[in-house]
């Protein structure tokens, strides 16, 4: 009798184990895992290449498949360590912590730069993760200076933020010196955070005007955006609305649509105004329910690229190369978005198994680098600008960050943590 006791003892814990490997949620943390190794490999194989050149900051490859780097100056160069930072977060090991640490301080001349409006890109993804995960005083300094000086380029009669100095339109005959891209809603996390740790709204104040303008100048009515919109600095007045990187001024630019899903979830996540939630929805259903949408949810370069009917005046020279290209970097943002978007509203499974599915296929053979190729991305498949005939095809190092942090927003889910806000991030302190 005992014999048996025994047997059926071992014969139910046997069963309980092939249950909980048959548990979705435990195959999804594997998953994670995995890919979270993956990434590792990939990311220690880029540090052994910038370790050679010292204050250059990867960007992607060269058509000999040679890494390509920038100055701190690129809009790009706060992504690496922002990568490592991630990297540090899912290993604990400090090794990583150390470089992590060295390719954030590198970028501290860039407090005081003023000449365009990434520098929430270029602080906030290197320092602000630095910030979240250290709680260092110094870097919390290094932020606030960095946001007064992308407050500079606010300009109350516009109610924005002017993105460049000048833009030159696609027709070649028009020039705009207040031109605020759609890019631009991500920059204004680091002005949050200003008005959070310091109690002043006056940042606050800023990225609200900016967000709004956006919704009254930069969204069509179907929640597709416009990548470019020119204003006259003295009265405020739209000028023109157009695109930079776009297949044409009334086209969707994928990269820029994602750009408005995670922009506007992140001020909703600051402010709690529903509007920017609202938003945020719609935009993120105009990605999701689009017929140009690929079945595996990573977009092509442009939801119109592959149309035909535009009028060629309005066209920016997309159609000097061939377009049929998809861009990873468009889908892991959305993917990134859509997993924080999901937690602010009652139908939320929809946007976070969208993102799931967006993830589980940017972790496919189709769009993730294979070990010790691709000078250490970890993405593949990705777009620069089509009409500037650059970066083409190509892993970007942004892609890889967006990819890793919703690689992360995932982890957290599926350990039922919730997630908190903790210095303006959609994470938690390690």
């Amino acid at each position: 009798m005992k014999m048996i006791k025994t047997v059926n003892l071992v014969v139910s814990v046997l069963f309980a184990s092939i249950l909980v490997s048959f548990c979705p949620s435990n195959n999804e943390k594997r998953f994670v895992q995995s890919i979270d190794s993956i990434a590792g490999i990939q990311i220690r194989k880029m540090l052994k290449l910038t370790d050679k050149q010292k204050v250059l900051f990867p960007r992607t490859v060269d058509k000999c498949e040679k890494l390509t780097s920038t100055t701190m100056f690129d809009w790009t160069s706060g992504f690496f360590a922002g990568n490592l930072w991630y990297e540090y977060q899912a290993t604990n090991n400090e090794e990583m912590k150390k470089e992590a640490i060295k390719w954030t301080e590198k970028l501290e001349p860039l407090k005081r730069f003023t000449d365009h409006h990434d520098l929430g890109f270029m602080m906030y993804c290197s320092y602000g993760n630095a910030y979240r995960l250290t709680g260092s005083e110094k870097y919390k300094q290094i932020l606030l200076e960095s946001a007064k000086s992308l407050s500079t380029r606010f300009n109350p009669k516009v109610g924005s933020i002017k993105s460049w100095d000048i833009f030159h339109s696609w027709n070649g005959k028009t020039n705009y010196s207040y031109p605020v891209i759609i890019d631009n809603m991500i920059n204004l996390e680091l002005l949050f955070f200003a008005s959070n740790i310091t109690g002043n709204p006056y940042f606050r104040n800023i990225a609200m005007q900016h967000a709004d303008n956006v919704i009254k100048n930069q969204l069509r009515k179907d929640y597709s955006c416009y990548h470019v919109v020119c204003y006259d600095s003295a009265t405020g007045k739209v000028l023109a609305k157009e695109t930079a990187q776009g297949y044409s001024n009334n086209s969707t630019w994928s990269r820029g649509q994602a750009w408005g899903i995670y922009g506007f979830t992140m001020s909703y996540r600051e402010t709690k105004e529903e509007r920017y939630l609202t938003i945020a929805k719609k935009m993120a259903d105009y990605y999701l329910n689009n017929l140009n949408l690929p079945e595996d949810k990573i977009p092509y370069w442009d939801f119109n690229a592959l149309e035909t009917g535009y009028n060629p005046s309005e066209k920016s020279n997309a159609t000097r190369v061939p377009v049929k290209f998809k861009d990873a970097s468009a889908a892991a943002i959305t993917a990134s978005a859509l997993f924080e978007l999901s937690t602010y509203l009652k139908n939320g499974e929809k946007y976070k198994n969208a993102a799931i599915e967006m993830l589980h296929n940017l972790a496919s053979p189709a769009y993730l680098s294979t070990s010790d190729t691709n000078c250490g991305f970890v993405l593949q498949h990705c777009v620069g600008s089509i009409p500037h005939t650059v970066e083409i095809d190509v892993p970007l190092i942004y892609a890889d960050y967006y990819f890793l942090e919703a690689l992360n927003r995932y982890k957290l889910l599926l350990n039922g943590e919730k997630v908190t806000k903790i210095s303006g991030s959609f994470t938690r302190k390690i």
